[in-house]
């Protein structure tokens, strides 16, 4: 058996969608960006999660940029955030000239550690960019109460954290921005593609996104009627998402709690099944704080130590389950150590992105692969439980 370690999920209705817009091309329907479909994702996401204002990107990294570039990150400025994050929380900021300060996670959730946050700010801080690891929160009112005190920014990168809640608000809408994925890789996808979230209630804040968005132009503008031609009044890019990708990806944020409930009775299934070994202390497993409420993301099994968590997924690739490992951590890496960085600064980052293993988790996956997957960890892990 081969399981990969993700397959896109179809609702049914993408198909649909998709033919229709290509049924009213003929009748000037637009493939571009920003049509009807746009629209609709766009609305839909307002209103499930009570959100100021949602526009579709071309990706979560074009939306933190879009955000970097929105709270006017200069050359010089420091921006906190993790280190066990992928490259499209800091590359935002090192393209504007600012500086990404990395800091450790909680050994416990993996998400970034306040108290590490508070110890990191200077006067050169200009934002917080805390990332919501497999779709379990950051303690945000801890978050938010140190950007209160020293004046910063919050940026949620919320990539996989769509359909999440922290204490029953969803990631994305409690800071002062929110960025989401839908790369093929998460829950809900449209193969790539992403939103941002804007959540200060400031009309100008909206209208200067809309810019950015669309290339530096007031396009947006001119599609409402508002201006009788449109012109460059900003720096920007190309971030609209075209018509194509929102159709198919309507279809998927239609069905999202369907969708995240599937994944979530594999998590546990997961969960319940592993549990033993956890008690015997061979593996830990995925902690979730009761303020949290997760989207069943991702799961992962922590190890004693690399080597072992190495063994263990190579056994499990060579038959044939694509079980793999995550991030390596930003500060460790050649880029981050440009700006000072090494081994050894955040030691919970690097020995808990050492010892952690992704087990596939895809909406759709059958109750055959299922148990083929637990059925050959659980022998592996056996195994090592009689050896300890």
């Amino acid at each position: 058996m081969k399981i990969p370690f993700t397959r896109p999920y179809r609702t049914g209705n993408e198909q649909k969608y998709i033919n229709d817009i290509l049924t009213n091309i003929q009748n000037g329907a637009p493939i571009s960006g920003d049509g009807p479909y746009g629209k609709k994702c766009e609305q839909l996401m307002e209103e499930k999660f009570g959100a100021r204002k949602v526009l579709l990107t071309t990706s979560c990294t074009s939306a933190l940029e879009m955000a970097t570039r929105l709270i006017n990150i200069q050359p010089g400025d420091e921006v906190i955030m993790p280190s066990f994050t992928f490259v499209s929380t800091a590359n935002p900021v090192v393209m504007a000239g600012g500086r990404p300060v990395f800091v450790d996670i909680d050994p416990v959730t993996l998400n970034i550690d306040p108290a590490k946050i508070e110890e990191a700010i200077t006067p050169r801080t200009k934002a917080i960019y805390p990332v919501h690891y497999a779709g379990v929160s950051c303690p945000m009112d801890e978050i938010m109460a140190i950007a209160k005190k020293y004046n910063v920014w919050v940026v949620e990168d919320a990539a996989q954290g769509v359909g999440a809640k922290y204490k029953g608000k969803y990631l994305g809408t409690i800071g002062d921005f929110g960025c989401y994925s839908f790369h093929e890789t998460k829950n809900i996808t449209c193969g790539e593609g992403g939103a941002l979230v804007i959540n200060r209630d400031d009309p100008d804040l909206i209208e200067r996104a809309e810019i950015i968005r669309e290339k530096g132009t007031d396009r947006s503008k001119f599609h409402r009627g508002q201006v009788d031609k449109y012109t460059w009044v900003d720096v920007g890019s190309s971030y609209v998402q075209s018509e194509i990708l929102a159709a198919f990806l309507f279809a998927q944020l239609e069905a999202m709690d369907e969708i995240n409930q599937k994944r979530m009775e594999i998590w546990y299934k997961y969960y319940t099944q592993l549990k033993p070994f956890e008690e015997s202390g061979v593996i830990r497993l995925p902690v979730i704080p009761d303020y949290a409420e997760h989207n069943a993301h991702i799961f992962y099994v922590l190890f004693q130590e690399q080597s072992v968590r190495d063994t263990v997924m190579k056994q499990l690739q060579e038959a044939g389950i694509h079980a793999v490992f995550h991030y390596i951590p930003l500060h460790s890496s050649p880029m981050g150590q440009t700006f000072g960085c090494q081994d050894g600064d955040l030691p919970v980052t690097e020995e808990t992105s050492g010892r952690l293993l992704r087990l596939p988790l895809f909406t759709g996956m059958s109750n055959d692969e299922e148990n083929f997957i637990l059925s050959r960890l659980k022998q592996v892990v056996e195994e090592l439980r009689r050896n300890n």
